[in-house]
């Protein structure tokens, strides 16, 4: 078959062949990282003090136990300050409502964490998993509780000395077992670098999202 001069051929026209999908999706926003940085920075400094007025070789160390003091109830009270600026972020009070919803996929994620180590057992996951799930809810409630002991620790007019002998017992060993769990957090973290680029560049590849949270849409954000 020919076509006609001043037409175009039967083969001319070509279809255009389907984009790709993109191979990395948006996984966090800047006001997002920037909230986990400045939360975990203020985080560590608490630690980093904490553990210089509590262990006598640090403490001899460091030295300068007044200024350690200081920073250590300002990083403290300061904590819950990133946190409420990031309310001001649409992306981050989207994934505060997913954070705080927990699913029949979720009760079955923790079931395939268990059977994990046998080699069995499914995790779906949207796009937090359960594990992060009650992470988030467990350090939220421990950031709460450790502002409440350590404002009757630093402010003695508060409560009686009994409310703050009690307050200076939980935040003592509420903050040796803050310490461990993020210690596992890190850890966690850097057992999967794709994780980690997710959070240092709001960017995570598509065969990584679909493996590890195949019920959440990229595209849906």
């Amino acid at each position: 078959m020919t076509s006609t001069p001043g037409s175009a051929g039967p083969t001319a026209a070509t279809t255009p062949p389907p984009s790709e999908p993109p191979s990395s999706v948006r996984r966090f926003s800047r006001a997002e990282r920037w909230v986990h940085r400045t939360t975990a920075t203020l985080m560590l400094l608490c630690v980093v003090t904490a553990a210089c007025l509590y262990v006598p070789e640090l403490a001899e160390l460091v030295g300068r136990r007044d200024l350690v003091v200081t920073l250590h109830e300002w990083s403290g009270l300061l904590l819950p300050a990133p946190f409420l600026l990031g309310l001001a972020s649409p992306a981050f009070r989207a994934d505060l409502r997913r954070l705080n919803r927990f699913g029949p996929h979720d009760r079955q994620w923790l079931r395939g964490a268990r059977r994990r180590a046998h080699g069995r057992g499914e995790r779906p996951a949207g796009k937090f998993n359960a594990g992060q799930k009650i992470y988030s809810a467990w350090i939220a409630g421990a950031v709460l509780v450790m502002l409440g002991t350590g404002l009757m620790m630093w402010f003695t007019h508060l409560a009686p000395l009994v409310w703050r002998t009690s307050a200076t017992f939980v935040h003592d060993w509420l903050a040796l077992t803050i310490g461990l769990v993020l210690v596992g957090h890190v850890g966690m973290a850097f057992a999967d670098p794709e994780a980690r680029r997710g959070m240092r560049t709001g960017s995570v590849g598509r065969p990584w999202a679909r493996r590890e949270h195949p019920l959440w849409d990229p595209d849906d954000d």
